[in-house]
């Protein structure tokens, strides 16, 4: 075997343990959430101890640092399929249904993009991964840009009404993941629905209104059996 040749098959090693580490990281975060995660639970998935982890990865936030990349990877893979749409309102819709999706199908995904940097031991995300959450956000805005643009909605800044549209939907999604709303899944992706359509009736032109919200109206309000929101709600 030449010099070159045995340089190649140690990085080429090196890559398959390391894709190995990775994929048993982003399975036991899957499996045990950000609480459950440790070193040592890794070495013991891989099959290898602690410290031959470290060979592949500095500490516990770089391991981190690769599964918020895989779930940045899954939930643009959602959005983006929105771009397929033809017109501006149908990319709209199209990318608030791959959002509501992604969240119900990978509420562990949809919960590690969300959870500030100091929650996984980092002083700030890695310059990529808030470079992918710019751009995540620069999609929305973008969504709402083109549907203001058309005379959809209302002329105002698409930055700030995408903001209250994510909040909108962030709001119902995490509080549906963290067992506050009692309904099963049909029944809050109606009521997500439902919402949605009576917060789009003060963002929408006049001409534009009764056509969106006839298209996303699809549940009647369900009642809440938690306390907790029930007090919030008369609170």
């Amino acid at each position: 075997m030449t010099a070159f040749q045995v340089v190649f098959t140690v990085f080429t090693m090196s890559d398959l343990q390391r894709d190995r580490i990775l994929t048993c990281a982003c399975e036991l975060y899957l499996k045990d959430g950000l609480d459950g995660f440790s070193m040592r639970k890794l070495a013991r998935d891989v099959g290898v101890t602690a410290p031959a982890l470290y060979r592949h990865y500095q500490n516990k936030e770089h391991v981190l640092a690769d599964v918020v990349r895989e779930a940045f990877r899954e939930f643009t893979a959602y959005l983006y399929r929105a771009l397929e749409g033809r017109t501006p309102w149908e990319r709209l819709a199209r990318a608030g249904e791959g959002y509501l999706e992604f969240a119900l199908e990978h509420p562990r995904w949809y919960e590690i993009l969300f959870i500030a940097p100091e929650q996984m031991g980092m002083a700030a995300l890695p310059d990529d991964l808030e470079a992918q959450g710019c751009a995540v956000h620069q999609f929305w805005v973008d969504r709402v840009r083109e549907c203001m643009d058309q005379g959809l909605l209302r002329q105002g800044d698409p930055l700030q009404a995408s903001l209250t549209m994510w909040a909108h939907a962030h709001g119902l999604v995490t509080l549906f993941n963290h067992g506050a709303f009692q309904v099963d899944v049909d029944t809050f992706r109606a009521q997500f629905r439902a919402s949605g359509a009576r917060m789009l009736m003060g963002l929408a032109t006049d001409e534009f209104a009764a056509e969106a919200v006839e298209q996303l109206m699809g549940a009647e309000p369900v009642e809440v059996d938690s306390p907790t929101v029930k007090g919030m709600m008369q609170g």
